[in-house]
């Protein structure tokens, strides 16, 4: 199975706010620290933000911190969000696959999909930034913000 652009973009930014120690970095910030375009980071910002795993303040003194929420959350619980509950591959749609009537196909892969996701279920985004993850984002953030 093969993540989409914006939940890849997601769990690497939970993952960089994961090791901030104190700090509150910018969109701005962690969008140039993880090379990652300004919009797409703003959009997944955004999500995030609505499903409460960072919180986002403006102005002065603002940035993103990742919420207790945020730190323990399952990966595979966020995967499943983010992904949404489409099936790995599209049986309707504008051209209907003609074998979907008996096709043994889609529940095998919705299986496989799930399984996919167990997989990720005891892993937190905590978790997620342990050595030597952790301390390499952290150099990322020292690198970008010195430039």
């Amino acid at each position: 199975m093969r993540l989409t652009r914006f939940t890849d973009l997601a769990l690497r930014v939970l993952m960089r706010l994961a090791v901030e120690k104190g700090e509150t970095p910018t969109t701005r910030e962690v969008a140039t620290a993880m090379a990652i375009p300004y919009t797409h980071t703003a959009k997944v910002v955004a999500r995030l933000q609505h499903l409460g795993m960072i919180e986002a303040r403006r102005g002065r003194g603002g940035g993103l911190a990742l919420t207790a929420k945020g730190r323990s959350a399952s990966v595979g619980g966020l995967v499943r969000t983010l992904e949404g509950p489409d099936d790995v591959v599209e049986c309707e749609g504008d051209t209907p696959c003609p074998l979907r009537s008996a096709c043994a196909l889609r529940g095998a892969l919705r299986k496989a999909q799930e399984a996919f996701f167990a997989a990720l279920d005891p892993l937190t985004v905590d978790e997620l930034t342990e050595a030597p993850t952790g301390p390499l984002l952290l150099g990322l953030s020292a690198t970008r913000r010195h430039d």
